[in-house]
């Protein structure tokens, strides 16, 4: 068998035929033969009528074993009528712009969905900043408009990305689990760029969760007033517990000033915060001394609990349940929960809409700790741009496919 003839059903290319294999410094080259003679354009689609001129340019390939393998082929460039320049004409085998072939970009793709740069960098034998090139390529070209079409309960939140306060604003599906929308910042004007590019879908948005960054509340009563906000469970109950700690701290400074003797109060912390089924032996008998020897304290506990306790009631029973919550918040004479009382008070509606419908930001939490996972194996990013595409490729509606 001949040379040519291996390579050409090895790599099997349509519409170009193997015409040369030849062994350089770089590695082994293939000589590439088009045997299409229409003319068209790589970004646009345009057909051309002739030529300008031609050009011989080289794409990385798949290895072939320890050695590199190149593509080469001469191809003509046109003036496209669609994009009125000089353009080169598509090819087959490699995207738009690229100096890799797909099937090279695509192993590229799904390896950065395992790995960090630096290590696709070592293992592929190319910069880590080709790395980054090809995942924005990737992104580019399979990010679909249509993930953001009949989007009906969507999740918002935020995630640190590097130091110095830089935030990104992502947007969850939760009927798909994928991040469907990244942006960068943290604001109202961030989730105002979302509604733009949703557009028209936003009139179809019937649940949003988020937490209580009142930022993110404007922009969703501004722009999709008919949907109905869902406050996060988590975040509903860490107010409470930071209320607790709160009254806990005010009560062991006032122990120390008086000379009464307040450390033992400094080591109930634990026992206050944690729920009572994964409460070791040591730390119940501490809550029955707080019983009997802090009043105050004890009675911020069991306000705490019975916050807990709300979402675990039914539906029905869940507005009178909050309502007495409130009141009682409100009348305890601890200055945090009472703070809290009137916080909750004002989102009243969500926190009912989240727990009848059953919804919180569960989801978009886990997928925050894969985006923090993502930046620390790769050390972190300098810009956010680079960052989002990995966020699109590893947490949107990517699919990248092994070339095997």
């Amino acid at each position: 068998m001949r040379v040519t003839t291996a390579f050409n059903r090895m790599l099997a290319i349509p519409g170009t035929s193997v015409c040369t294999v030849r062994f350089e410094g770089e590695g082994v080259v293939i000589g590439l033969r088009r045997r299409s003679r229409r003319l068209v354009c790589a970004r646009c689609g345009c057909v051309g009528r002739a030529a300008y001129d031609r050009r011989r340019r080289r794409w990385r390939h798949l290895d072939l074993g320890r050695v590199r393998c190149l593509l080469e082929c001469e191809l003509r460039r046109f003036r496209c009528p669609g994009c009125a320049r000089i353009v080169t004409e598509a090819v087959p085998w490699a995207r738009p712009g690229a100096r890799f072939t797909r099937a090279f970009e695509d192993l590229v793709g799904w390896l950065a969905q395992q790995a960090a740069f630096s290590v696709l960098a070592r293992l592929l034998r190319i910069s880590w900043r080709s790395v980054g090139r090809i995942v924005a390529r990737l992104v580019a070209g399979q990010l679909d408009r249509r993930r953001l079409r009949g989007l009906r309960r969507i999740g918002v939140d935020e995630v640190s990305y590097r130091r110095g306060h830089r935030y990104l604003t992502l947007i969850c599906d939760h009927d798909r689990g994928a991040v469907v929308w990244a942006g960068e910042g943290r604001g109202r004007q961030t989730l105002e760029r979302f509604f733009d590019e949703l557009g028209a879908e936003a009139a179809k948005l019937e649940l949003v969760s988020l937490d209580f960054f009142p930022h993110y509340r404007w922009a969703v009563e501004r722009c999709a007033p008919q949907a109905r906000l869902c406050f996060d469970p988590f975040h509903v109950v860490a107010l409470a517990n930071f209320a607790l700690d709160r009254v806990r701290t005010q009560e062991w400074q006032a122990l120390r000033r008086s000379g009464a003797g307040g450390r033992w109060l400094k080591q109930t912390r634990w026992s206050v915060l944690k729920r009572p089924e994964r409460l070791s032996a040591r730390q119940t008998e501490t809550l029955a001394v707080l019983q009997q020897k802090n009043a105050r304290l004890y009675r911020a506990y069991l306000l705490k609990e019975q916050l807990r306790a709300l979402y675990r009631a039914g539906p029905r029973d869940a507005p009178s349940l909050l309502q007495a919550w409130l009141a009682w918040a409100s009348r305890s004479r601890l200055r945090p929960f009472v703070r809290l009382a009137r916080t909750l008070r004002q989102h009243k509606d969500g926190i009912l809409a989240a727990i009848e419908l059953g919804l919180s930001n569960g989801r978009l939490e886990a997928l925050n700790s894969k985006v923090r996972l993502i930046s620390h194996r790769s050390y972190g990013f300098h810009s956010a741009q680079p960052l989002i595409a990995l966020i699109y490729l590893c947490c949107g509606a990517v699919t990248v496919t092994l070339p095997t």
